[in-house]
Parts: C-alpha cells; sequence; structure tokens
C-alpha cells in the first residue's frame, strides 16, 4: 500500500534539546493512527514535521511522496490538513463560522477579497453538517465553546480534501460530553474509505476513536511502539511510554487506563 508519510531516523534538536530521537515511522493511504504519549514526548513536534512546518535536522522525512529539504514545502502544505491548538488562536474571533471553513480554499486566514466559486461554498456547507455545526454558520468564531470550535477547525482542516489529515489533541479542554460527541463524529470519519489517512494526537487512551486502526508510542522523543491497536496498546507499552504502572481495560472500541494497584 502506497506510504503517504515515511520517516526514517528523524531526529530533531532544538536550542540544544533533542525533540525527537531517529523515529522511523509509516503511514499508509488507508491508516488511522494514534500517536500517543505523555507531555514532552514529541508528538507535537512530530507532528509539525509531518505537516512539513519543521525539518528534521538529521533523517529524512518522506510526505506525499516528496522529502522534505528537496521540495517546494508551500505547494505541499495545502495538500496536508491541520489542526492545532497555535493555529485555532491564529483564526479571527470575528470571523463568520461558514467563513472560517471557506476560507481554507485559500490556505488563509480570514475573509478578504478572494473569490469563491459555488462549490466550494457547498463543500464548506458539507462539511459543517458532517461535523453538526450546520446551525452556527452565521455566529461568530470568537463566540463558539470549545467543542464547537474543534469541529469547526476540522471542518477546515478538510476543505481542500486532503491527502493526509493530521489532529494535534482535538479533544483538548472539551468537557465529558464535548469529548464523547468529537469522538464520535471522529470514529466516524475514520471509518469512512473515502477519508484521507488520518494521524490524531492525544495522550489519553479515552481519546482514541473507533475506527483507528494503529498507534505509535513515544516517551522523550523517542519510540516506544507502533503497529496495529489490538497487537501494541498494552498495559506494558503503555506503562513504558508514561513512566507508570497502569492497568487498561477495553470496553467494546473504545479504552480505559488507571494506576495499576498491584
Amino acid at each position: 500500500m502506497t506510504a503517504v508519510l515515511e520517516m526514517a531516523e528523524v531526529t530533531v534538536v532544538r536550542a540544544g534539546a533533542k525533540l525527537l530521537d531517529a523515529v522511523s515511522w509509516s503511514v499508509s493511504e488507508s491508516d488511522r493512527w494514534i500517536v500517543l504519549g505523555p507531555n514532552g514526548a514529541g508528538k507535537t513536534t512530530l507532528l509539525q514535521v509531518a505537516a512539513a512546518q519543521v525539518h528534521p535536522t538529521s533523517g529524512v522525512a518522506g510526505i506525499l511522496g516528496e522529502v522534505l529539504g528537496t521540495t517546494n514545502v508551500f505547494e505541499l502544505r495545502p495538500r496536508i490538513g491541520l489542526t492545532s491548538a497555535a493555529l485555532a488562536d491564529r483564526l479571527p474571533a470575528g470571523e463568520r463560522v461558514a467563513d472560517v471553513v471557506l476560507t481554507a480554499s485559500y490556505a488563509v486566514l480570514g475573509r478578504w477579497r478572494e473569490r469563491y466559486e459555488g462549490y466550494d461554498e457547498q463543500r464548506a456547507g458539507t462539511l459543517l453538517d458532517q461535523l453538526g455545526v450546520t446551525a452556527l454558520a452565521e455566529r461568530r468564531f470568537g463566540t463558539l465553546s470549545e467543542g464547537e470550535r474543534k469541529r469547526v477547525q476540522i471542518a477546515r482542516a478538510l476543505m481542500t480534501d486532503p491527502e493526509l489529515l493530521l489532529l494535534d489533541e482535538p479533544a483538548a479542554g472539551l468537557d465529558l460530553g464535548g469529548r464523547e460527541d468529537l469522538v464520535r463524529r471522529l470514529g466516524s470519519l475514520a471509518r469512512n474509505p473515502q477519508s484521507p489517512a488520518i494521524v490524531l494526537v492525544t495522550h489519553h487512551v479515552e481519546e482514541i476513536p473507533d475506527g483507528f486502526t494503529h498507534v505509535l508510542m513515544l516517551r522523550a522523543g523517542a519510540v516506544v511502539a507502533a503497529g496495529p491497536i489490538p497487537a501494541t496498546l498494552t498495559a506494558a507499552n503503555l506503562s513504558t511510554t508514561f513512566g507508570l504502572a497502569l492497568a487498561m481495560r477495553r470496553d467494546g472500541d473504545r479504552w480505559t487506563a488507571h494506576a495499576s494497584n498491584g
């Protein structure tokens, strides 16, 4: 199967600190990956490399058939859908929700003098409906709840029909109801064979949606384990990843974890 993301011994060093340590990883076009690890494990840095926003200090990163350092990243980035807290902070609070999604067509933040076709507006409307936020289309982005903002950001990330979708802690800051609604919608997205390859970063196993196929576990910038979820997401690997003895339970297609009493 075609690899949309291929990393070989990728290391990232910033200000003398090793943020990623010889990470090798491959994502195929039908894969749905979870990247799991504690704060400071290198998850966001890994996603920044995958989004063509950070170049490796050493090693090779191949994205959608291109190699970082040998390609024009400004042509590559529009092929990648990304949600992150840093990007969310840059979205204009006064922007109409419909325009937050629509402006992704031009990779701009805030509508200005761009001209959009009818099919652009139709696609934006379809994505808002898919994420359950059609009723918010005329609202201002800054008036939304955190859960509503997260769903609008995902709709925006899908606007350009990306070949790779990267979600950096999409459930962070949500209450229980908001988290469960988002996890359910992400599960539907993951199970859709028309969806692009997906990589979702989290540090909670409870946030792993149904339909995700693989997990990459990071600690201190290095890979602890990687592979299909049923074989890789074990209590032993989770304990090593978080540096704490953990017990884990599976209930259907969802997971929970807590400190082991043994």
